[in-house]
């Protein structure tokens, strides 16, 4: 849509049909204007609605964690439950500070940014501006199918491959360490931090780079001085996104981290073991007492937790709301225009102690590997770098840049390779028949999975079944019915928000409003609308973006013939923008399919040979008996990797699927 064209939702026609005669508007198949406008008007009411379910769910979201939390105010206090170092619910006496968990949270998500930040930057420049056509459609879908790996998969090979592997390599009693959960995290963070900072910097308009290469300027120079700092508030906000996740994770690092409340002494032991707010929930929640003082501070450290991460994402919604009114104000972001001032205190600093940063972080990794103190080992770097750059040319600063930015794109193809390797080498051999169609029998270790895989489809089934109408009524509103006023960005941000909450925080809703509350039970139907509620935002956001891709020609030709409003969209908008409703609805199929906390407390069983007689018996899932057979069932290496294997096959498919859907519709439209 070019810039000076109305939005869709900008429409002043009437779209009843009121400016024909009698015949016109029966030709056009339009009944009586009184009964016209009352169905306008219902529709209109019943889509508002839909919009506003994001804002209802993230305030009550908060509301009952808040209502779970408060006690602990009168029994532990705010500053003691904040402040408090050690965290014991069953000491005697019991100590509830959670000031070590806040502290290994952050050290495992800052680690694990100053591994995916340079890859997921280096990666998102190799794409844009160096990959071949051909690398290119093999490298952006192997990064969106890495985003579809299932977390409770990657903590699998975190636990039998990633700790091993550290464990042998630095001789420690264990490998589940704060590196083991930052490496992990580091991994899943980057197709967030590809796919974004690839867009931004591909947005940079090619203007930039024609005139910087007419005046002379390097490849490299006009990268990384015009193109990258045009992008840097999008690169800033893919990395915003990635810290939400990383902080947000509950699985992996459950999994691979020890969980020892304890903080690292020193502080940048990165072989100690630690334990975050997030894998805090995750093993405590199923065991303790409904309304204990325990109880109470879990719901405590979920309130933390949320508005650190609400915090995050309504920072990454903001920045990326600004990109997107410069866009559509049709005004390119120089690198040092007015319009760029707001990032210059960012880029500035960049720019001027890039050779400090390089440095620092090539005598960080001189430390680590040689032993020797951390500020003599950036010092050297540091003049290392300062000696080398001072003696090179703007030829070999370009080759040697686009080398390490090369290395950056194969590190993380390597990565996905090694992943799907090691569980498809390992689990094929155990994949029969019998696995896929028996149930399980002796604690999992024989057997096979099949009320697994009926279980996670019912599951799918009704959240996709609930989220889909909501969410295509909510993207028609948003789209059709509205100009940009303060309701819809308020509706927006809610959608934004309720897309970066942590999954666990959802399993947390879905065990104190449905199975509690509402007295559903741990159950299918508590299961259901926990995923319905995870997956909106997904549906929302790609139903608006395919609705937006119809010209408005076509919705007013629809309006001008005498269509109302409601017959325009069900009958000329909505056909078009079927296919990106599907890729939509396949994404959040996969996501659903692949979560493991939302369901471990409102809707599963480790073992059940019978299927769910109704929607308020518990069922067994892919994704929580994986978790049980990795860390509670020994002896069961074969059925580990089968189960890994179908779970992952299972979620891989549906985004594979949604790529090739989108990859058709693209080359359908191009033609």
């Amino acid at each position: 849509m070019r810039d000076d064209q109305a939005s869709p939702g900008d429409q002043e026609s009437p779209g009843d049909g009121s400016f024909l005669p009698g015949p016109g508007r029966k030709a056009a198949g339009i009944g009586s204007l009184p009964c016209s406008h009352r169905k306008e008007r219902f529709m209109k009411a019943l889509w508002f609605l839909c919009a506003c379910f994001a804002v209802i769910t993230i305030v009550f979201i908060l509301a009952f964690l808040l209502f779970d939390a408060y006690p602990l105010i009168f029994e532990i206090g705010i500053s003691n439950f904040l402040a408090g170092t050690v965290w014991n619910p069953t000491g005697v006496p019991p100590a509830y500070g959670i000031f070590a968990l806040i502290v290994d949270t952050l050290l495992v998500m800052l680690l694990a940014m100053a591994i995916a930040i340079p890859l997921g930057v280096g990666s998102a420049i190799y794409i844009a501006e160096l990959a071949p056509d051909r690398v290119k459609a093999i490298a952006k879908p192997a990064v969106e199918l890495l985003a579809g790996i299932p977390s409770v998969v990657f903590g699998f090979f975190g636990l039998i491959v990633l700790t091993d592997f550290i464990r042998v390599t630095f001789d420690v009693p264990s490998g589940e360490t704060w590196l083991a959960g930052s490496l992990l995290l580091a991994v899943m963070a980057l197709p967030t931090i590809i796919s974004v900072s690839e867009d931004a910097i591909s947005a940079a308009p090619n203007e930039f780079r024609e005139g910087s290469l007419a005046l002379g300027a390097t490849h490299w120079q006009t990268i990384s001085r015009v193109v990258t700092p045009a992008a840097l508030s999008g690169i800033t906000a893919a990395i915003i996104l990635g810290i939400g996740r990383a902080v947000g994770e509950t699985m992996a690092v459950l999994m691979v981290t020890g969980n020892a409340a304890i903080i690292p002494d020193p502080i940048w032991n990165v072989l100690s073991p630690v334990r975050t707010l997030t894998g805090t929930l995750g093993i405590e929640m199923g065991e303790v007492a409904i309304g204990s003082t325990h109880y109470h501070a879990l719901f405590g450290i979920a309130v933390v937790l949320l508005l650190i991460t609400l915090a995050i994402n309504l920072l990454a919604t903001v920045i990326l709301a600004r990109i997107r009114e410069r866009h559509r104000g049709g005004t390119p972001v120089s690198p040092g225009g007015a319009k760029n001032r707001s990032w210059h205190w960012l880029s500035a600093p960049i720019r001027k102690y890039g050779a400090w940063l390089a440095g620092g972080v090539l005598g960080l990794a001189i430390g680590v590997v040689f032993g020797l103190p951390a500020l003599l080992a950036a010092l050297l770097g540091y003049a290392g770098f300062r000696l080398i750059r001072g003696h090179i040319s703007q030829d070999w600063t370009q080759r040697v840049a686009f080398s390490l930015i090369t290395c950056c794109i194969i590190a993380v193809l390597v990565a996905l390779g090694i992943i799907l390797f090691d569980i498809i080498a390992h689990g094929l051999p155990f994949l029969t028949w019998e696995f896929l169609t028996a149930p399980p029998s002796n604690l999992g270790r024989s057997g096979g999975i099949f009320p697994a895989i009926v279980g996670t489809m019912y599951l799918v089934i009704g959240a996709i079944a609930i989220a889909l109408p909501i969410g295509i009524g909510a993207a028609i509103y948003l789209t059709e019915y509205t100009r940009e006023t303060a309701v819809t960005k308020i509706i927006r941000t809610g959608t934004d928000l309720l897309n970066g909450t942590p999954s666990i925080v959802f399993g947390l809703f879905g065990f104190s409003f449905l199975v509690i509350f509402l007295g559903f039970g741990v159950s299918l139907i508590a299961g259901q609308i926990t995923l319905a509620l995870m997956v909106l935002p997904t549906i929302i956001r790609t139903t608006e973006e395919a609705l937006k891709a119809v010209p408005v020609s076509v919705r007013e030709g629809s309006l001008a013939l005498g269509a109302t409003k409601w017959q325009t969209i069900r009958k000329v908008i909505v056909p078009p923008a079927v296919t990106g409703i599907v890729t939509g609805t396949i994404l959040s199929i996969g996501r659903a399919a692949g979560e493991t906390a939302p369901i471990m407390f409102t809707a599963v069983v480790f073992s059940t040979r019978f299927l769910p007689d109704s929607l308020f018996d518990p069922v067994m899932a892919l994704p929580y008996h994986l978790y049980i057979l990795a860390t509670n069932v020994p002896g069961a290496d074969g059925q580990k990797y089968a189960t890994a294997l179908v779970l992952l096959g299972l979620v891989v498919a549906f985004y594979a699927l949604a790529i090739w859907i989108r990859y058709r519709s693209a080359a359908a439209h191009k033609g």
